[in-house]
């Protein structure tokens, strides 16, 4: 209804990994039944492989097939060969060949950077379980090599700002903490993509971008929490977890403003 062709449950702006484990079970058992699964991408990384596996085990048991797995990010990958252990061990527990793996680079916050030659032996060893990537360091160059060097592997963009540039690469578009608002502007350029409509893509990036770009003076999850409290007038939004705090009234009032000026009247979205 929004624009979105699926939802990733659980990532970095879900609070994934501020919540326990048992919350994490509870979600995906509820979204599995309540969605359907296969419009869905549950996150199930952890620095506990034993998490992982659990987690990734009852996304399966939901029906959600695709799963989204950073890689450990506290005691940090030693080596890609100490990455292809940790896969190899969550695969190898897990069991089950409908598994789809997107591998979530985030260096920024996981100090490990997905490179080419990983990922090829992640596919080389695992085949259709090794099914993807979402990558947010925003390196295009890398995200490039990832597309023209990796068969039959999704690459996703974590930023809209490149959206048109990884789809006109044969990538599989993004995965991003604003499409929460700005899913409508991403079909646009999906489409016009999909139908050779260059000008009309070039034309919808520029105002994605210009949006994105409106959207990054605060945290993700403390801005998109407080605008979906404001606009929906439920204060439930606001109920982030420790480290994250609400935005003040005079921020929302002000990221709102840049917003509309950016081309969205929130009022209309929300």
């Amino acid at each position: 209804e929004t624009g979105s062709d699926g939802v990733a449950i659980l990532g970095s702006t879900g609070e994934a990994n501020s919540l326990t484990i048992e919350q994490r079970l509870d979600i995906i058992a509820y979204c599995g039944s309540k969605l359907a699964p296969e419009r869905l991408m549950m996150g199930t990384g952890s620095c506990s492989l034993q998490d992982a596996i659990r987690l990734t085990q009852a996304s399966v048991a939901a029906g959600v097939y695709a799963v989204l797995v950073i890689p450990p990010f506290y005691y940090r990958p030693q080596s890609d060969a100490s990455v292809l252990r940790y896969y190899t061990e969550l695969i190898a527990a897990v069991n089950d060949p409908r598994l789809r793996i997107v591998f979530y680079n985030f260096p920024q916050l996981s100090g490990y950077n997905f490179s080419l030659e990983i990922l090829q032996q992640l596919k080389q060893r695992f085949g259709d379980i090794a099914a993807g990537i979402k990558d947010s360091s925003g390196a295009w160059g890398n995200m490039l090599n990832i597309t023209k060097n990796v068969p039959d592997f999704m690459v996703y963009s974590g930023t809209e700002t490149l959206l048109l540039d990884i789809l006109r690469e044969g990538g599989a578009g993004c995965i991003t903490a604003s499409a929460n608002l700005l899913a409508p502007e991403c079909q646009q350029v999906f489409q016009a993509w999909k139908n050779n409509q260059q000008d009309a893509a070039e034309q919808a990036q520029k105002k994605l971008s210009v949006l994105r770009k409106a959207l990054e003076s605060y945290p993700f999850v403390s801005e998109l929490k407080g605008l979906m409290a404001e606009y929906s007038a439920s204060e439930h939004w606001q109920q982030m977890l420790p480290p994250f705090t609400p935005l003040l009234a005079s921020e929302i009032s002000e990221l709102s403003a840049e917003i509309k000026e950016a081309g969205l009247d929130l009022n209309q979205r929300l």
